[in-house]
C-alpha cells in the first residue's frame, strides 16, 4: 500500500478546503459565531457587498480588515436570522493562491418579525490565500441575480 499522496489527491483536498473557507464564513454568520467567522478571513481581508445591496436598493460599504468585518456584520444582521447555503462551487488554484466562484443563497428573517423575509440568492466571486493547511478569504465580493420577498427586512442593514 502506498503512503504518497498524488497531485490529483493534493488537488482535491485543497479545492475541498477552499470551499470549506466559505463554508466557516457562512456558518459563522448564521451560527453567530464570530470566532468562526474569524478563521475563514485574512486579516486584512476585503468584502465588497456592493453590488448585491445596490440592486436591493441599499447602500453598503466596502469592509476592510477581518476586525472591522466581523464588527460590520454582526452589527447589522443583528434583528435578523440568517440562513446561507453554498452551492455550484467552481475552484481554481494558482500554487497558494485560489478562486472560488459560488452561488450563495442567504435568507433574512426579522428576529422580532418571522412572518416577512428577503432571499437573496448571490454569486460570490471568493479570492483565497493558503495560510498554513487551511485557506482564507482575502477579498469577497458580492453580486445578486434574484431576489425575493419583503425588502424593508433589510431596511436595519
Amino acid at each position: 500500500m502506498s503512503t504518497t499522496t498524488s497531485a490529483s489527491q493534493t488537488s482535491a483536498a485543497d479545492k475541498l478546503a477552499v470551499v470549506e473557507a466559505l463554508y466557516r464564513f457562512a456558518a459563522g454568520i448564521d451560527r453567530r459565531d464570530w470566532d468562526l467567522l474569524a478563521s475563514s478571513l485574512a486579516e486584512d481581508a476585503v468584502s465588497d457587498f456592493r453590488p448585491a445591496a445596490a440592486k436591493a436598493g441599499f447602500d453598503y460599504p466596502v469592509i476592510e480588515g477581518r476586525t472591522n468585518i466581523i464588527a460590520a456584520l454582526s452589527g447589522s444582521l443583528a434583528q435578523l436570522d440568517t440562513s446561507h447555503s453554498v452551492s455550484n462551487p467552481l475552484v481554481t488554484i494558482d500554487g497558494d493562491l485560489a478562486r472560488l466562484d459560488a452561488l450563495v443563497e442567504a435568507q433574512h428573517v426579522p428576529v422580532k418579525d418571522p412572518t416577512h423575509h428577503y432571499l437573496m440568492k448571490n454569486r460570490y466571486d471568493v479570492e483565497l490565500a493558503r495560510q498554513g493547511d487551511h485557506w482564507i478569504i482575502t477579498r469577497n465580493t458580492v453580486d445578486n441575480i434574484w431576489r425575493d420577498g419583503d425588502v424593508t427586512v433589510m431596511s436595519e442593514v
